[in-house]
């Protein structure tokens, strides 16, 4: 019953990355790779695992969402992760963003932080049962940061903010890169920051609607 289940789930996520393909969303071979390995199913809660290979997203607690399939291949591929990269994730979530990313840096490094302890938990659980073990989750308040393993190659945002966080564009490495979706509350546009020699450039790759995000340098909880 196992063996049927988990080839069900197989047939059904290589048809969600047919789809995402098609539709212009996926075209790096390593993020088509590592989006092909991830058990998304994984990493929700059980009344939703049924439509885990559906585009959309999908609530996991406390008022917060595993992304759109279509959503964490854009970020993906805008981040342009490579081998061994040190990245650092805001808003772990269920921990299905970072799995992809650890996918694509192999021996690499990954830390994502959640404010929400629970969520936190349920991140790290799924990402243990998963066999992640360069992701490093941390429960805190991701608009600070975590200056404690800074610099980082990679900087990924997965909720809304009302800027770009100082600390976050301080704690990017010198040719590093970060992708924020930042704007209104309700609405926000994704952001790609690059840092060459201190200079910081800015790209809008267009709208996108987040969860907003809570803390010091974000919006009031």
């Amino acid at each position: 019953m196992e063996d049927n289940r988990t080839n069900k789930y197989k047939i059904k996520r290589k048809n969600l990355i047919k789809h995402l393909i098609s539709s212009g969303y996926l075209s790096k071979p390593e993020v088509i790779d590592a989006m092909l390995s991830v058990e998304r199913h994984k990493f929700l809660p059980e009344n939703y695992i049924s439509e885990a290979y559906s585009d959309r997203p999908l609530p996991v607690m406390k008022g917060q969402t595993i992304s759109a399939p279509h959503i964490v291949a854009i970020m993906s591929e805008l981040l342009d992760v490579k081998l061994n990269s040190k990245i650092l994730e805001i808003g772990a979530g269920s921990g299905y963003q970072a799995a992809v990313l650890a996918e694509i840096a192999k021996t690499g490094e990954i830390y994502t932080i959640e404010r929400i302890k629970n969520l936190a938990e349920f991140a790290e659980r799924n990402l243990k049962k998963c066999r992640y073990e360069n992701v490093f989750v941390i429960a805190g308040d991701g608009t600070l940061g975590y200056e404690e393993k800074a610099p980082y190659d990679r900087i990924i945002v997965t909720a809304g903010a009302p800027g770009i966080p100082r600390a976050l564009v301080e704690q990017l490495s010198d040719k590093g890169k970060m992708v924020i979706p930042a704007g209104r509350r309700f609405y926000q546009n994704l952001i790609m920051i690059e840092k060459n020699e201190g200079r910081i450039t800015k790209k809008n790759c267009g709208g996108c609607v987040f969860v907003p995000l809570i803390g010091k340098n974000g919006y009031p909880d």
